[in-house]
């Protein structure tokens, strides 16, 4: 993670597909909100100083499909956080295929307190 942007690869396989060849909206919508629900909780962590990342939950998101993604390439997922405080993160990210960007997100994340189902979950 560099000046607060994530990214990560990932290949799908033919199950994701919506239709012959190109991937689910469905998931593209499910990468978008775990990749950047990552890079939130971990500006989170640096920004609080912790050594373990707080528990965070997805408070809104949007995901806008440029185009059909193909599923014959390797997606390429770059995330950034344009705001923050010390509870949330809003975290904007471009899904890449095969050099065309073919989808972006938009969402914000907010840290829980204790009691929160999501509370301590990543130690």
């Amino acid at each position: 993670m560099a000046d607060d942007t994530v990214v990560a690869d990932w290949k799908p396989e033919p199950y994701h597909e919506a239709f012959e060849g190109y991937v689910n909206g469905g998931i593209i919508g499910v990468l978008f909100d775990c990749h950047s629900n990552w890079t939130a909780t971990y500006s989170l962590m640096k920004r609080r100083g912790l050594s373990t990342p707080p528990g965070t939950v997805t408070a809104e998101y949007c995901v806008t499909h440029l185009s059909p993604t193909p599923i014959t390439s390797t997606l390429h997922l770059v995330s950034k956080i344009v705001d923050s405080t010390e509870k949330k993160a809003v975290v904007e990210t471009t899904l890449d295929a095969e050099g065309k960007i073919t989808a972006k997100f938009k969402g914000t994340f907010v840290a829980v307190r204790e009691g929160h189902p999501a509370y301590g979950r990543w130690r």
